[in-house]
């Protein structure tokens, strides 16, 4: 048996901040790797990061854990993570569970840079 992922990351850096692209489905199954990928790069030392939700059709509570993570190992190294261009149903999900209080989201992924400029 095999299981397909509906998860692909893509990532774009723009001088000092970098652009991250899911498409697909945040959930059970993809998050530990969202997870992975994300603290790989703050690791790094890519602590300014836009996540562009652009493409993700579906978020569980486990993608909500994945960008907690993320957003609380990038601030303890001194950089942010915003998100951006979040469909209505991700960002429904983003309102009712409070995380659009504990971190900035944006329409749009150029927004969302600029902020990092100020």
């Amino acid at each position: 048996m095999s299981v397909e992922l509906n998860m692909q990351i893509t990532e774009i850096n723009h001088d000092q901040t970098s652009i991250v692209m899911i498409s697909g489905s945040i959930d059970a199954l993809t998050a530990g790797d969202v997870t992975q990928y994300l603290t790989s790069r703050i690791n790094a030392g890519e602590v300014q990061i836009v996540l562009d939700l652009s493409r993700v059709d579906f978020m569980s509570s486990a993608g909500l854990r994945a960008i907690l993570v993320a957003l609380k190992e990038s601030r303890k190294q001194g950089g942010n993570l915003y998100l951006a261009s979040a469909q209505p149903g991700v960002e429904r999900v983003l309102k009712m569970s409070g995380f659009t209080s504990i971190l900035k989201t944006f329409s749009s992924v150029e927004d969302a840079v600029a902020e990092f400029s100020i």
